[in-house]
């Protein structure tokens, strides 16, 4: 009986705005959200002197983030805002932008698996053990593929 629950609400969390239960998106819409670097650094970081942007992302474009994402099937609203965050799909420390191609709205069940895995990555990037290119490439597989977090965060914490 509890396998079968269990079924019934991975169901639901992984098929998006199909369900009605399902407010917010578990992985970013590619064509929402394709991610940006930091174009207009503030600063360079780490051993490979990678551009960093300060965050720098207003309350209006945050709802603009929102909206862009409800009008593509979601109904973000409907839930508990303090549920879930403005994300930068490509972290501002592994050298993300604050540009709205690289920030969707987070579920609380998807930064709970892959915020640590973020700054792992950036702690190894400013270690130098790991490249920009490769920390975005892991981070956003994990961010686009949940079940695959656990593995990559193990393969960066192994750097």
């Amino acid at each position: 009986m509890k396998f079968a629950a269990f079924c019934v609400s991975l169901l639901i969390f992984v098929s998006g705005p199909l369900f009605a239960a399902s407010y917010y998106p578990t992985t970013p819409d590619d064509k929402l959200t394709p991610g940006s670097l930091c174009g207009r650094p503030d600063s360079r970081r780490y051993p490979q002197r990678i551009p960093y942007c300060k965050r720098n992302v207003s309350k209006s474009e945050k709802w603009q983030v929102i909206e862009t994402y409800n009008e593509h099937g979601w109904d973000i609203q409907r839930g508990d805002r303090g549920q879930f965050k403005i994300d930068h799909l490509i972290p501002l420390c592994a050298g993300g932008s604050n540009q709205k191609d690289n920030l969707w709205p987070q579920h609380r069940t998807v930064y709970e698996i892959t915020d640590r895995l973020e700054g792992l990555a950036c702690e190894k990037m400013a270690a130098g053990r790991l490249r920009q290119a490769r920390a975005v490439e892991l981070i956003l597989r994990a961010k686009h593929n949940l079940a695959e977090a656990p593995a990559i965060e193990a393969e960066i914490e192994a750097l």
